[in-house]
């Protein structure tokens, strides 16, 4: 597992400093900002937060949002766009997981395009993470991986089941995790789960709700 994050860590680390800067919004997150105004959401965890742009359109929004990357680059970047903007850095480097916050430390976590990089038992160790900062009855919304994406069906070795790692691209081999719906339910299954959908991308998309 440690393996495997130090190499999920450098690449990012190497694609933070060699490539323009991703700051659109998920096509998503302007209907999730909406449910959380609407549900009391005060605090939110930004998890696998890159260079920002979800941490810094959630700050404008009016919540108080904390990010997480294991990617120090990346973190640079999102602490310049949140200074720029004059919105507070919370931000810090590490791995999402082992996460550096107390139990019941948010109200809602987000991860955009980020808990798929992993092995399952990783993912496993993730998702036990997230159920522990939340708040009771807290929110969570999640996009993982279905499929590999047209642009990189580029040769690929298959290490496990549903697992697989790029051998060439920008995400060489970092390891990634296909789901299907019934696994996440599965991995999800201590959170109530309001809706499951694909975005435009083919990206699977979780909603849910800690269950206690």
């Amino acid at each position: 597992m440690q393996k495997d994050e130090n190499v999920t860590r450098n690449r990012w680390n190497d694609i933070y400093t060699s490539f323009d800067t991703n700051l659109e919004i998920d096509e998503n997150m302007p209907r999730i900002a909406d449910l959380f105004q609407g549900s009391n959401i005060k605090t939110i965890l930004d998890l696998g937060c890159g260079a920002g742009r979800h941490t810094a359109y959630l700050t404008q929004k009016g919540f108080d949002v904390y990010g997480i990357d294991i990617a120090g680059e990346g973190v640079k970047l999102a602490h310049q766009l949140l200074i720029e903007k004059g919105f507070p850095p919370n931000l810090c480097i590490g791995s999402i997981r082992n996460l550096p916050f107390r139990d019941n430390s948010f109200d809602s976590i987000i991860s955009v395009r980020v808990i798929h990089h992993g092995r399952i038992e990783a993912i496993q160790k993730t998702v036990q993470e997230m159920e522990r900062v939340l708040t009771s009855h807290g929110f969570i919304f999640v996009t993982v991986r279905k499929k590999v994406a047209k642009k990189e069906r580029r040769p690929f070795l298959e290490i496990a089941p549903q697992t697989y790692v790029p051998v060439d691209g920008s995400e060489k081999d970092i390891v990634h995790y296909l789901f299907t719906k019934e696994i996440l339910k599965k991995e999800f299954r201590n959170f109530k789960i309001h809706d499951i959908w694909l975005d435009t991308k083919k990206y699977y998309c979780l909603l849910g709700q800690k269950k206690y």
